[in-house]
């Protein structure tokens, strides 16, 4: 009888965890982190372009020693930073060497310009089309991650759920920043084979011609 008392009092707990939205945390908890998972992919990816990158590079330019050890740098911290995404502290400092780590490739194709025959290579071309592919793959898949986050912070900050969350101790999460919001809505435009746009000036006065001589 006391086992059946049992049953029957565990099958009522679940169904009320259930009603009040024990199981849909779950699936949004996960979702958080397969979604996490496919942003470390990518990044990963393009850590895993840079030797051959840097070393394609070094072919055509050897004496650029600073940019390849600014790259280097910036590739081993973020490979050195042990990232939890639960914890906010740690997915700034992970977000910020990240973010070294663009702008120190984006000196080195810098450096590439100046290099028309390494421009022409066929192995840089493809490596070229790769981390373009790449970029804008972390782009995407950065984005979904937010609306991934963003989905499970609103559910369990909602009524009933915010007791079941804080009943099973489900937190709101930590999320990107984004300084610019508007250009995470559509991948970037990566063109490594073009310079940087002119800024716009304003057009000079026209000058008054010089009055003529006196005969």
């Amino acid at each position: 009888m006391r086992k059946i008392m049992m049953v029957l009092v565990a099958v009522v707990m679940a169904s009320m965890l259930s009603g009040c939205g024990y199981n849909t945390i779950i699936q949004k908890d996960e979702a958080v982190k397969a979604s996490w998972s496919q942003v470390i992919n990518v990044y990963q990816r393009r850590a895993d372009l840079i030797p051959n990158l840097v070393n394609t590079v070094k072919g055509y330019a050897a004496h650029e020693q600073a940019v390849f050890t600014q790259v280097t740098e910036a590739r081993a911290k973020v490979g050195s930073i042990n990232v939890n995404a639960d914890d906010p502290a740690s997915l700034k400092a992970y977000q910020d060497a990240q973010a070294g780590l663009q702008s120190a490739i984006g000196r080195l194709m810098m450096v590439a310009e100046n290099y028309p025959n390494l421009k022409a290579d066929q192995n840089f071309l493809q490596l070229q089309a790769q981390l373009e592919g790449t970029e804008n793959r972390i782009t995407v898949e950065r984005q979904r991650y937010i609306q991934t986050v963003q989905d499970f912070n609103t559910y369990i900050r909602s009524f009933p759920q915010n007791i079941v969350a804080m009943i099973f101790g489900y937190k709101v999460k930590p999320n990107f920043t984004v300084e610019n919001e508007r250009a995470i809505q559509q991948a970037p435009q990566v063109d490594f084979g073009t310079s940087n746009p002119p800024a716009t000036t304003q057009p000079a006065p026209q000058q008054q011609p010089a009055p003529a001589p006196a005969q």
